[in-house]
């Protein structure tokens, strides 16, 4: 339970310093590379340890929150769809939350990486 916890500790730190409203409107292109980030990283981020989920989390919030850090596309994804993954591993251990992991992955998976952008031009001004 304390595992469920933290994550949704972590997913609700994230959520508040996002000052971003996420639209969900994607390019074909950038749908297209999410699911294929999906697909070749699925089976992986399904046997993180919470420690590599840990490391993932907090280098993706990290480097969003560095004004001196520009994601490339592709990184950006990796990082957001990896995280959404990783909510496919909590419903299969934690049955009882599976709504609640549903609703995160959709949340890492509406990340656009153009209001990405436009939040570091932001912190830029």
């Amino acid at each position: 339970m304390k595992f469920l916890q933290l994550i949704l500790l972590y997913f609700l730190i994230f959520s508040v310093c996002d000052s971003q409203a996420q639209a969900g409107k994607f390019s074909i292109d950038d749908k297209l590379l999410q699911d294929s980030i999906y697909k070749s990283n699925k089976k992986k981020v399904s046997n993180f340890s919470m420690k590599e989920f840990d490391s993932l989390f907090f280098d993706f919030f990290n480097k969003k929150n560095d004004p001196k850090v520009i994601l490339t596309k592709t990184e950006f994804y990796n990082y957001t769809v990896q995280i959404a993954t990783f909510s496919d591993r909590l419903a299969a251990l934690y049955p009882e939350q599976k709504e609640v992991a549903a609703q995160n992955k959709e949340k890492w998976l509406s990340e656009n990486y153009e209001e990405y952008l436009q939040y570091k031009a932001s912190q830029k001004k």
